[in-house]
């Protein structure tokens, strides 16, 4: 069974549990890894490994709609069979719409609807970098020196995230001295070294496995145990698992080293891309696009004086005490107390007058 399709079924608006069975069995190719007819456990059912989701449904209603689009959302690159108990007329493009691939009526035979998955995993093969494209944001928290607290914004911005019912993927790019695992209380049981030794494709089956689960919902990629291991880390690695982890979660966090090596570089770019994408870095919150220079009049401390609001009151100047001028008052007078003559030496002559005096 290890080549077989493997299938989660979701039963839906009271599916005969009979009739589901009586299609799917029979046939070595098709494995049904678990079933589910409760709504409450849907995002834990969806998360399992898996080829296929087949969502059986008696009456194709809100309900149903709701589990295929949430099986969508959870996963893009899996396809969506559904198997239904009246006539598919009318509810096709409804279907497609929420994301299914097939639907098919039954009563059916077993070889009828393995062929028919069989069909939707050959098409899903030709399309998927369009329909996997990477949608979720990376956020790269970046810092040029140590203990700015990176890692401490990095783990609450993931938590806090996943409080809110966002995927998030918590990534640790401190490849020799990461601390994410200690810091959230993990057992860095698989690494990102573990997932590079294990070489490509890097599906979402094959990261699930390599991700750590946090208490509050935060998946984590945890660094390697031992400094040397960073050498195994590549930036083509690591744009191919940017790519695959923001087809998977609603959000991507990495935590940086300090300085700017090679991978963090990598990062920021990945970041950048969504950033000008999303509008942020295209220029329309600034007059002028062009970055700043580090000479001349475009230099922030040159330009400081621009964005100084006008309405702000000149600071006052201090009165100036007679007695505290160019020499002082009180200085002339105790120079002359003394029978000393005031005056900067301009001549050698008067420069040995005054060191003999």
């Amino acid at each position: 069974m290890s080549d077989a399709i493997r299938a989660l079924v979701a039963l839906s608006d009271e599916a005969d549990r009979f009739l589901v069975d009586s299609a799917l069995s029979g046939e070595s190719t098709l494995e049904v890894v678990g079933y589910s007819d409760t709504q409450d456990d849907w995002a834990t059912f969806l998360e399992q490994p898996s080829d296929v989701v087949i969502v059986a449904c008696a009456n194709y209603s809100d309900r149903t709609e709701q589990l295929i689009d949430r099986a969508a959302k959870q996963r893009p690159g899996r396809p969506i069979v559904v198997l239904t108990q009246v006539s598919p007329n009318g509810l096709v493009r409804r279907a497609f719409e929420a994301g299914a691939d097939d639907v098919i009526a039954l009563p059916e035979s077993p070889e009828t609807v393995r062929f028919a998955i069989q069909k939707v995993l050959a098409r899903r093969q030709g399309v998927t970098a369009v329909r996997g494209a990477p949608t979720a944001p990376l956020v790269c928290v970046l810092g040029p020196k140590g203990g700015t607290g990176k890692t401490l914004v990095s783990s609450n911005l993931a938590v806090a995230l996943a409080q809110r019912d966002m995927r998030v993927v918590l990534v640790d790019l401190d490849l020799q001295f990461g601390d994410i695992g200690l810091g959230l209380g993990l057992i860095p049981e698989r690494t990102i070294y573990d997932l590079a030794k294990a070489g490509p494709p890097y599906d979402h089956d094959k990261l699930d496995r390599h991700l750590m689960r946090h208490a509050s919902g935060v998946k984590v990629l945890l660094g390697p145990t031992r400094p040397d291991h960073a050498s195994a880390i590549s930036v083509d690695f690591l744009r191919n698992v940017y790519a695959s982890l923001r087809t998977m979660c609603d959000i991507v966090i990495v935590d940086t080293p300090p300085g700017f090596t090679p991978e963090v570089i990598a990062t920021i770019d990945v970041s950048a891309r969504d950033a000008r994408a999303d509008g942020l870095l295209a220029g329309q919150h600034h007059a002028d696009p062009q970055p700043l220079g580090l000479a001349g009049r475009d230099h922030p401390r040159r330009r400081l004086g621009d964005h100084r609001p006008e309405s702000r009151p000149a600071r006052p100047e201090r009165p100036r005490d007679p007695a505290l001028g160019e020499r002082g008052r009180a200085d002339r007078r105790v120079a002359r107390a003394f029978g000393c003559r005031q005056g900067v030496p301009r001549s050698r002559r008067q420069i040995h007058e005054a060191v003999r005096r």
